[in-house]
């Protein structure tokens, strides 16, 4: 009898501290995605294209407002450093975090709302709507995997916000 107690004793105090320790590991994964995000938007703000590409996978996808499909962090920092230099010269990004869910400890999604501004239309013209203060607004998702002990986005896809579909202020 005394062995039985001492099993549901130890199975209790397992059940009662593991989801702590998952909160815990959740609230610091959670606090570092966010910190990506924000490191992205200071990069894009910067031009700094060899920043925004920091945190994307070896392997990753990338999706483009565009509909252009990329595979791998060379393509996805090149594609970067030529808009940098051209459609999205000296333009500001602002993202806004809408979703950030973990599908498991080590796979997280995060969806952004994005809004860019500072076009000069001296260069080629945006692949998508702007609104009637001149911003591009897309909706970005980003996958998330644990790789190495590190949070890399796998997959990036982006889509403009289609003209008549509301967006938050």
């Amino acid at each position: 009898m005394k062995a039985s107690r001492l099993v549901n004793l130890l199975f209790s105090l397992c059940c009662l501290f593991s989801p702590l320790s998952l909160a815990a590991q959740s609230k610091a994964d959670t606090l570092a995605l966010q910190a990506i995000i924000a490191e992205e938007t200071s990069a894009w703000n910067q031009g700094d294209a060899v920043a925004y590409s920091r945190h994307f996978a070896q392997n990753g996808t990338f999706t483009n407002i565009a509909g252009m499909f990329m595979t791998g962090h060379p393509e996805f920092l090149s594609r970067h450093e030529v808009i940098f230099k051209g459609i999205f010269q000296k333009t500001t990004l602002q993202q806004s975090i809408v979703s950030l869910r973990f599908i498991s400890p080590d796979v997280a999604t995060v969806e952004t709302l994005c809004r860019v501004s500072g076009f000069t239309g001296s260069g080629p013209a945006v692949p998508a709507q702007l609104d009637t203060k001149g911003r591009l607004h897309t909706r970005l998702l980003q996958v998330f995997a644990r790789q190495a002990g590190a949070w890399q986005i796998v997959s990036y896809h982006n889509v403009d916000v289609k003209p008549g579909v509301p967006i938050p202020e």
